[in-house]
């Protein structure tokens, strides 16, 4: 399959200052990720998995090694605007993107500043926010919404560029169970019916669950990487690293411990009631 990112020896140092050394985040870091995939990145704080993700449009730039979008070197200056059209970003706050007083306004403020004609605009505009449930609320001011209708908008910002990929960096952290449930369905969408590559940062291990391929980072490296249900087996190097393991297979594990002859691999909620159910249905009829 074809790679959208790829990174080669990929190194990132922040400069020492008077107040701190220089510290190595990205540590000679050799990554591919697969047009149409659905990749999760979690790590605990400091694993360099944002610095990464901020490495993929080019908002930072190797200290060393290199990073390709589409083939595209992101250090040649001259491809910028092109790699930015190819992957889009979101980000924890959606306030931090949000520019306009009018929902459609700012959902089209990018496709306006690249000289779309007017009827692309609004053809890109109505579908972006279509495809994220706020079509109705078009016309209205983004300040007076919530948390997470904010940050569908915010998101239809970038659905209005048509990226081959989007990266989201925690989209989730501010936002309620609601919230969450509705931007995480609506990535799944992304890449389900629409062929969006989607790469999520998060520190939400049930997030991780529905992914092609979940990456663990420590200490700039790739720790783990794997699908999911075989990296959250791991349970002992998982918490190597500060992390645990989704609620539902903390509980599987549990009953293992407890000696019920439950499989692990359960990770979904209703895989997990599924699992727990048959082995209920087992004992009650031995």
């Amino acid at each position: 399959m074809e790679n959208i990112i790829k990174t080669e020896k990929l190194e990132f140092v922040y400069a020492a200052s008077d107040d701190a050394p220089s510290r190595i985040i990205l540590n000679k870091l050799d990554l591919e990720i697969e047009k149409g995939t659905f990749v999760t990145i979690i790590g605990h704080n400091g694993s360099g998995k944002t610095t990464l993700a901020k490495h993929f449009n080019a908002i930072l730039l190797p200290t060393g090694g290199r990073v390709f979008v589409k083939g595209m070197d992101t250090t040649d200056e001259s491809l910028i605007i092109e790699i930015r059209r190819r992957v889009g970003m979101v980000f924890q706050n959606p306030d931090n993107q949000i520019v306009a007083t009018v929902v459609e306004e700012d959902v089209a403020f990018a496709p306006e500043n690249l000289g779309y004609p007017p009827n692309e605009i609004r053809e890109r505009v109505d579908e972006a926010l279509k495809i994220v449930g706020m079509y109705d609320y078009r016309e209205h001011a983004p300040h007076l919404l919530s948390g997470g209708q904010k940050q569908r908008i915010a998101i239809a910002g970038v659905l209005a560029m048509r990226p081959e990929c989007i990266v989201f960096d925690e989209p989730t952290a501010m936002l309620d169970p609601q919230g969450r449930e509705k931007v995480i369905n609506i990535m799944h969408d992304l890449r389900n019916n629409h062929g969006v590559t989607v790469v999520l940062i998060t520190h939400h291990m049930d997030e991780a669950i529905g992914a092609d391929r979940l990456i663990v980072m420590s200490d700039g490296e790739i720790f783990l990487d794997g699908t999911p249900r075989d990296v959250f087996l791991q349970t002992e190097k998982l918490q190597e690293t500060g992390l645990n393991i989704p609620v539902t297979a903390q509980l599987l594990h549990k009953l293992k411990d407890d000696g019920f002859d439950v499989s692990l691999n359960a990770l979904t909620i209703d895989e997990c009631a599924e699992t727990i159910y048959g082995e209920l249905y087992a004992n009650h009829k031995n």
